[in-house]
This record gives C-alpha cells, structure tokens and sequence, in this order.
C-alpha cells in the first residue's frame, strides 16, 4: 500500500441522504485493491472530517460485485454506517454500473444497491438483522438529563429503548416537534455517556404521523455532535417500531438534518418479519 493511496485527495465526497441537490450527510468513500492497516484507515477518517468514511476493497481481483468494508469516524471505528454505505453504494454505481454490490462488514453480511439518476444517484441498502429491548431506566434519565429533557417530554406510545439494526442506538421518541428542536448537549458529556452504555449515536424522534418520522442523531462516541442522516439509527427505529406493533404500514419516511440547517430524507422499508433487514434508501449527491 503505497503512501498515495492514502492521500486524502483519494477519497470521494458524497452527500447521502441528500433533498434533492442540496442537504444530505457528507461521508469519505475511499475505493482499493486492499483495505489499509486500521490505524492507517483511521488516521485519514480524522483528516477527512466527516462523520464516517467507508474504506471499501474488492473481494476478489476478478470480482467487482463483492466488497470488504470497514467505516471509521474521526475517532473510532464502527461496526456498521448508513450514510456511507449510501455513498459507497453511490460511487461503486458510478464506477462500476449500476446493481446490487455485497459488502462483507466485521460482523455482518449486507447488500447496497445504486442507480444512476442525473448528476445523482438513488442508493439503498439491506441492513444487518435488526432487534430491540427496554431500555435502562438509569439509562434513560442520564440521557434526558443530558439532553435537557424530562420524562414529561417523551412520547408513551414509543417507550424509549435500545434498538439494533447494525449499531446499538437508544431511541428517545419525543412527544412535540418543539422538544426536538430544543435538543442540546455537551459533546464530552455525551461522548461519555454513550462509551459508558455501549451506543453508537442516540436517536431522537418524533412522529408526525405514523409513517412520517422526524429525527436528530447525536454521534458523541464518534466525536461528532450530531449527524445529518443517519442510515444506521433509521434501520434501527424502524426494526424498534415493527416490534412494537407500530402501524408503519411497511415503510416510513425520516426527515433529519433540518435543526442543522441539513435537511436530509431516508426512506426505510419494514418487511412484517420479525428482526428482518430494512432496506433503507435516498439518493447521494457528489459534492
């Protein structure tokens, strides 16, 4: 692996999740013949700055529809990235055409597809298996302290709890599109809080409607304040609200990003089986 590779001009910037030509979660993608030692892949993560960059390398030398992936923020590496898959899944389109790419992560089997539409490109991916389980109530008032909320703004429909669905997220639904508005914390307090617990970002939500979901990310354990798309949390919520017996329908749409002057929309579609993957999907825009 030569130095150049490396360089940070190597890696791609795409939006995912975008609204149109604008809005979206900026992610590096970074494309070679083999993925990097760790310590190199994190080291460029850092110098990029984005939230998470994908470092991807083909299966096979003859094989471009088969990937190892790995996704590394400023400050860790994560087991599993929405957004970045999106972009991934956007940049292989644009390379290698359009269709279904396998991505081989640490610890799951996933998939991305990528279409190409204009200037950008419509991308979706398979989650890993999702779960979910009632969340710590110690847990819970340490995270609303954190947030500055109190139990009067949660929403009971949605009790909060630990959702899986390739990460571990909390998700705390709020009861008003004001409480989410409000949301504000201090990053090493929550870089904390969520080492301690074990979580990649918390999800906060409220629900205009039952298929219509707006959403904030807060990313402390990745040293980043809050996300503008979250692919990962989105899997997550909906895999939580398929268990209990939410009427989505079988597909929900999130708003994020808006609080951050981002706005950014997700699309997640909830097969009625129980853990099943969510195909999540938006469009990914080159920046």
């Amino acid at each position: 692996m030569n130095e150049s590779a490396l360089h940070a001009d190597a890696v791609l910037r795409i939006a995912a999740f975008s609204d149109g030509d604008t809005g979206g979660n900026p992610a590096g993608v970074w494309i070679g013949d083999a993925l990097p030692p760790a310590p190199q892949m994190q080291a460029l993560a850092h110098a990029i700055g984005f939230s998470e960059t994908a470092f991807a390398a083909p299966q096979s030398a003859d094989d471009t529809r088969g990937w190892r992936v790995r996704y590394f923020s400023p400050e860790s590496e994560v087991p599993f990235c929405g957004h970045a898959t999106i972009a991934l899944g956007a940049a292989l389109a644009r390379r290698f055409g359009e269709g279904r790419y396998a991505l081989e992560l640490n610890a799951a089997a996933i998939s991305v597809e990528g279409k190409l539409d204009g200037t950008r490109v419509a991308a979706s991916l398979q989650s890993p298996p999702t779960r979910s389980a009632a969340a710590p109530a110690a847990l819970v008032d340490a995270a609303l302290v954190l947030f500055g909320y109190t139990r009067a703004d949660l929403d009971e429909r949605i009790p909060p709890a630990l959702a899986h669905g390739g990460a571990d997220h909390l998700v705390l639904a709020l009861n008003s599109r004001a409480a989410l508005a409000r949301m504000d914390y201090e990053l090493d307090a929550g870089r904390r809080l969520m080492n301690e617990a074990g979580l990649v970002t918390v999800v906060l939500a409220w629900a205009e409607t039952p298929q219509r979901f707006h959403t904030r990310n807060p990313f402390a354990s990745g040293g980043v304040l809050e996300d503008p798309a979250t692919g990962a949390g989105t899997a997550a919520l909906a895999g939580y609200l398929r268990d209990i017996g939410w009427p989505h329908g079988g597909r929900i749409e999130v708003v994020q990003g808006e609080d951050m002057g981002m706005r950014s929309r997700l699309g997640a579609e909830i097969p009625p089986e129980p853990g099943a993957s969510i195909r999540v999907s938006g469009t990914a825009r080159m920046m």
